[in-house]
């Protein structure tokens, strides 16, 4: 029976992702938005609800270390799993823009949550000044869709090349139904997988950063390799930026103000490679303004060995 739910919980996150990728490029078109900024907020906070019902739920029952688990590992997982199995479906255009503007907010965003974890706990002042930065960012991303309106990119063309004009509000239906069946699919997945973790006898870190995180992340997964299948690459890509960007300071912003988080079983080597991953897409990015797919294969290669290192450490 568990099994049937899993299947059926990942089949839901397929459809899901199909309407999500095109409910938003379809809205990108038609408010002249570019797809990298329709990626970055509307497709990143969709697939960043699952993360946010979990460790919010986790900090709420006093399970916060699940909580903060589940937003760091789907980070690592962002970067590594979502965008490596990306490239593998088909390289990966990377704007110059990316590297200017949203790079440096994850990289800045990552290393001020760093420094609030230096002292093992999470409190409602560093969750506040995490939801503040969020905030800031959010603006900054509308501000700048709006001043860029009419400049949407040209790579929205293949996706809406094959289909017939749709009305406003059969486009709402495809984000709106996508977004569903990704959180309903990502929910049972979840539900699933914690119970055989719990049965493994992990801890509540170690569930967080691996199993909680990886089944929250299936909504990035699952659309990012469908809108690369598609060649919105921009979606692809600003949906795992967006996404990381989101847990860090709109995620665990929220979690760290409902309840503060004593922070129990995080290892040097988990904060090493959460910085590592952010760091290790900058040269990514440069090199031709693409992930290719051998990149993708590193990005996998890298994400396998962190999961190697939790499987080795754990009891």
């Amino acid at each position: 029976m568990l099994t049937l739910v899993l299947i059926g919980s990942f089949a839901l996150l397929i459809v899901g992702a199909e309407g999500l990728v095109r409910g938003s490029a379809a809205l990108a078109h038609r408010l002249g938005v570019q797809p990298l900024l329709i990626g970055l907020t509307v497709v990143a906070l969709g697939t960043s609800s699952p993360e946010l019902m979990v460790s919010v739920g986790a900090a709420a029952s006093g399970n916060g270390n699940i909580g903060l688990g589940n937003a760091l590992g789907s980070n690592i997982s962002n970067l590594l799993l979502i965008l490596g199995a990306a490239a593998l479906v088909r390289p990966l255009k990377v704007r110059p823009e990316m590297l200017r503007r949203e790079v440096p907010v994850l990289i800045g965003a990552t290393l001020l949550l760093i420094t609030l974890l230096y002292d093992r706990v999470l409190s409602r002042f560093d969750g506040g000044l995490l939801l503040l930065g969020g905030a800031v960012w959010l603006v900054a991303e509308v501000v700048n869709a709006r001043r860029m309106q009419h400049t949407a990119g040209p790579s929205i063309a293949p996706l809406l090349a094959a289909e017939q004009p749709r009305k406003a509000w059969m486009e709402g239906l495809w984000l709106i139904g996508g977004l569903a069946a990704l959180l309903v699919g990502a929910r049972y997945l979840l539900g699933g997988s914690v119970v055989m973790a719990e049965r493994l006898g992990f801890n509540e870190m170690t569930i967080g950063l691996t199993v909680v995180a990886i089944g929250t992340s299936l909504p990035e997964l699952a659309t990012s390799m469908v809108a690369a299948r598609r060649q919105q690459d921009d979606v692809a890509v600003g949906n795992a930026i967006g996404a990381n960007i989101i847990n860090v300071l709109v995620v665990l912003g929220i979690t760290a103000l409902i309840q503060p988080i004593e922070i129990q079983g995080l290892r040097f080597f988990d904060i090493a490679t959460l910085l590592g991953s952010v760091l290790l897409i900058v040269p990514l990015f440069r090199t031709g303004a693409r992930i290719t797919r051998f990149e993708g294969l590193i990005l996998l290669a890298a994400y396998a060995t962190y999961l190697f290192s939790m499987a080795t450490s754990a009891p």
